[in-house]
């Protein structure tokens, strides 16, 4: 992407890799990160940024978000994050849903979160797949980070309650689902490597069965919804069983079985929604101390917001309330930055401040996590889309 050069210049840089600021400059050029240091001389017909000041931080990143698939002041006619009329549907790509027109688009950036991960909800035992977008564009093939990232499963209250009346009222039923289902895709992906290709041993093509391939060979990651502890642990043990990777999302009773989750040390969790009502049993044990008590035990841990549960431009204040709970403050600028990002595989270009990456940045008069803090700035890919110009 060719556009003008930006010098970030005299701001205190906080590039989620340092624990303390840094007093350096940033230049923005053709979309990147293309030299940070102190006192950078200024290209030819390069646009200079006073942030003296001001703070600079890497655009805000969500791990596990809704965004664009739930019409925001809109009911069934914006409503596309769920298919329920199908138990499993691993062949559905969140890409073709997503209307980037959503207002929660604006209302994101605008706060400074650049970068969502946003994909099926959880009434199904599997869902479909999940895409990294950036929050800026018209066209969402041309807002894609990365696709596909994940394949949503859920386990707990959801998936019984919708179908309760057709095929699944139990825990024990969910995860035999998605045991049949990974065995099955198995199974498919081993006729199919059989037959060597010549096609008339190849089996009938299954839409689904073909979904899931990408899970066995590890390609990418299960992103399983589970609230409650007994969840969890049947998520990981499923995910041991066929040797898969696998994401936590939600993890409310993380803090209670802290101890197990803390040997699980190639699992990213992301925590949230906390900044909600407790509207089912599988929440009662929800806390802004979750995040904090992981980080501290040694878990990849982010924070993230399930929006519309919470609306995508609360982000940065929900790593505000884990804080108030006692989480380390650069433990939860991680979260909302680097780990995500790590937790969606797109670290490579977004989540902190470094030559190379993205241009996502956002300057603030102030911590971004307290309410009174206002959003000055906002790039994305080296140009400014919200802020005062």
């Amino acid at each position: 992407m060719q556009t003008k050069p930006v010098l970030i210049r005299g701001g205190r840089v906080h590039d989620a890799v340092h624990p303390e600021p840094q007093a350096v400059d940033i230049l923005l050029q053709d979309g990147k990160i293309a030299a940070m240091g102190a006192d950078l001389d200024a290209p030819e017909d390069c646009e200079v940024v006073d942030a003296s000041g001001l703070d600079v931080f890497p655009g805000f990143v969500d791990a596990h978000s809704h965004i664009g698939l739930d019409g925001s002041g809109i009911g069934y006619e914006g409503r596309d994050y769920n298919e329920m009329n199908d138990i499993w549907t691993p062949h559905l790509r969140a890409i073709d849903g997503i209307n980037p027109r959503d207002p929660s688009f604006a209302a994101a950036r605008n706060a400074g979160v650049t970068c969502v991960c946003t994909g099926p909800g959880s009434a199904n035992v599997l869902g479909g797949t999940f895409v990294a977008l950036k929050t800026v564009g018209e066209r969402v093939d041309n807002m894609v980070v990365k696709d596909p990232v994940a394949m949503k499963c859920a386990f707990g209250e959801n998936p019984k309650r919708v179908y309760k009346d057709k095929f699944d009222s139990t825990r024990m039923s969910t995860a035999a689902f998605l045991r049949g289902a990974l065995a099955a895709a198995r199974d498919y992906g081993a006729r199919k490597q059989a037959a060597n290709g010549d096609i008339t041993k190849m089996p009938a093509y299954n839409q689904k069965l073909e979904a899931l391939l990408p899970v066995l060979d590890g390609t990418i990651p299960l992103k399983a919804h589970a609230h409650q502890a007994n969840d969890i642990f049947t998520a990981l043990r499923i995910a041991h069983e066929f040797g898969v990777r696998i994401t936590l999302e939600h993890v409310t009773e993380g803090h209670l079985i802290v101890d197990e989750l803390a040997k699980e040390k190639d699992v990213p969790m992301a925590v949230g929604p906390t900044l909600t009502h407790a509207s089912k049993f599988e929440l009662q044990n929800k806390s802004w101390a979750t995040p904090g008590v992981l980080a501290k035990a040694g878990c990849h841990v982010s924070i993230i917001t399930d929006n519309s549960v919470i609306p995508q431009q609360y982000l940065p204040l929900c790593a505000g309330m884990a804080i108030k709970a006692g989480m380390d403050p650069f433990a939860a600028l991680q979260a909302v930055t680097i780990h995500p990002a790590e937790h969606i595989g797109v670290a490579d270009r977004v989540g902190s401040l470094e030559v190379g990456k993205d241009a996502d940045l956002v300057l603030t008069d102030g911590c971004p996590f307290e309410v009174l803090t206002h959003v000055k700035a906002v790039y994305i890919d080296g140009v400014q889309v919200a802020g005062e110009q």
